[in-house]
């Protein structure tokens, strides 16, 4: 969780950098604002699903998964319509690029995360 979140604000970070360098401020803190508009949801979520709980079964991770989607989700929709409502001058295209740039680090992490192993362990097809 902590590898992607780290993605996510590196690659929000290097978009911030390029878009402020070719067009300006305003395509530099909307990308800003539109990557962490992603992150800090997606840490919100992170972070109730790391917490330790009194009950430590699956019934209460699935509970705090819920939680934190619903939660995330809410996150989202109110940073998005602070963003939308507080900012002016803004550059819609930056927002959402910053946006579905570091959404898309939370794919990339699942897919280097498929090809590994929890212990570097290997299995069979038989789950052996």
């Amino acid at each position: 969780m902590l590898k992607v979140l780290v993605g996510q604000i590196g690659i929000g970070a290097v978009l911030t950098v390029a878009l402020w360098g070719l067009y300006g401020d305003v395509a530099g803190y909307s990308a800003l604002l539109g990557s962490l508009t992603c992150v800090i949801p997606n840490a919100f979520l992170a972070l109730r699903l790391a917490v330790p709980r009194r009950d430590p079964g699956a019934r209460a991770l699935v509970q705090a998964a819920y939680i934190g989607e619903l939660g995330k989700l809410g996150l989202t929709v109110l940073m998005f319509s602070m963003v939308f409502v507080l900012v002016r001058p803004l550059s819609a295209a930056a927002l959402f690029a910053g946006f579905i740039a570091a959404q898309l680090m939370t794919f990339a992490g699942l897919l280097l995360r498929d090809g590994q192993t929890d212990n570097g362990q290997t299995s069979t097809k038989n789950g052996e």
